[in-house]
């Protein structure tokens, strides 16, 4: 489909009359999404209230810095205390740890600085060759090319990674197994399927009969992806299709899989409020050790504390239930004072649910 206008209110408004077109009257039907930014235009936009009302649509664990578990955090906050520099982006600053957050640990004194690259990070280690820097790698495969990049350029011998990057084809398949969740379709992130292309995604429609298309993310890719996975159902052939053609490509990028391959192994990995899922995680390949934060300073937590007491982060990470429905949401739990992960990024689903609170778009229940 060519479109010029992707925020083309006649638009939307045709296509959300063919999805009721398409829309059995009797049966409710659930999609769900694994993207924070998929959930920022759904509720921006107001796309759940162009819907039929047995059509509901639910955020997944689709946000990259909500899912990291408090160990993880809490592994980045020891290495600020014993003096190494910690750098990140600015969205990991106040992820809470078991006991605390980054910025909690810059407070106290401990050299924590924001970068808005990882290339700047790496600049300030040469500058500085007298200290120990650790870049705090987070992210799903749209991110860890970058990580690769930089760690196969040999970067300086005072610079090393503390790697938590994961992966989305498991925590979809995760969903499928969650009792009560009842999931109907798939809509698939654009950014990390230009990445790893089509075929990860393949075996949701074939052993799983789960309809899936990938979308880009504005109002029309969503309300055309959304149509696509309706009229699958209608027709009841379960089929992977590419709505965001534009950009994703079948076999992805295959310059960044082949650096990512040479960079890290996949392993298991904890996601925060969820658990720990084989095969869903990088980690830096064993030749690249010393420029593995846990290898390097011996640091490793096995147990964190992912949930705070009153907070149901994780039941809105695996769409369970939305934000409006934990009782801290925009009482106790704010984006000014963010008690759980899914408050504190801008992807989370809480943090734009809280937007809309804030900016009086409407939300569908």
């Amino acid at each position: 489909m060519e479109v010029q206008n992707y925020r083309d209110p006649e638009l939307a408004r045709r296509i959300a009359a063919k999805i009721r077109e398409v829309t059995p009257q009797t049966g409710s039907f659930k999609f769900c999404h694994v993207c924070g930014t998929h959930e920022w235009t759904i509720t921006h936009y107001g796309i759940r209230s162009l819907l039929p009302e047995n059509v509901e649509v639910i955020a997944g664990p689709g946000c990259p810095v909500c899912i990291v578990p408090a160990a993880e955090i809490d592994e980045s906050v020891q290495l600020a205390q014993k003096g190494m520099v910690m750098t990140c982006f600015g969205d990991l600053l106040r992820v809470p740890g078991s006991n605390g957050s980054l910025l909690d640990a810059k407070a106290q004194g401990a050299d924590v600085r924001i970068v808005y690259s990882l290339t700047d990070a790496v600049e300030m280690a040469r500058k500085e060759p007298e200290k120990e820097f650790v870049f705090f790698a987070v992210g799903f495969e749209t991110t860890a090319p970058a990580t690769a990049v930089e760690v196969l350029k040999a970067p300086p011998k005072n610079f090393s990674f503390l790697v938590a990057h994961r992966l989305i084809p498991p925590a979809m398949e995760l969903l499928l197994g969650v009792g009560d969740l009842n999931i109907d379709g798939f809509i698939a992130p654009g950014h990390v399927s230009a990445i790893i292309g089509m075929k990860p995604y393949e075996l949701f429609p074939r052993v799983y009969r789960m309809p899936t298309v990938v979308a880009g993310f504005e109002p029309i890719d969503v309300l055309m992806s959304l149509y696509m996975l309706m009229k699958q159902l209608k027709e009841k052939k379960p089929r992977l299709e590419n709505e965001y053609s534009r950009v994703v490509k079948w076999e992805g990028n295959p310059k960044a899989l082949e650096l990512m391959d040479q960079a890290f192994t996949v392993t298991g990995g904890n996601w925060r409020g969820i658990g720990r899922l084989p095969d869903s995680a990088y980690k830096l390949r064993d030749e690249l050790a010393e420029y593995d934060a846990h290898a390097k300073f011996g640091v490793k937590i096995e147990q964190g504390k992912d949930i705070l007491l009153g907070c149901e982060c994780h039941l809105v990470i695996i769409g369970k239930i939305k934000p409006d429905k934990c009782p801290m949401f925009m009482k106790a739990c704010t984006p000014q004072k963010p008690v759980g992960a899914c408050m504190v990024s801008s992807e989370g689903t809480c943090r734009v649910w809280a937007k809309a609170v804030a900016t009086s778009k409407p939300l569908k229940p």
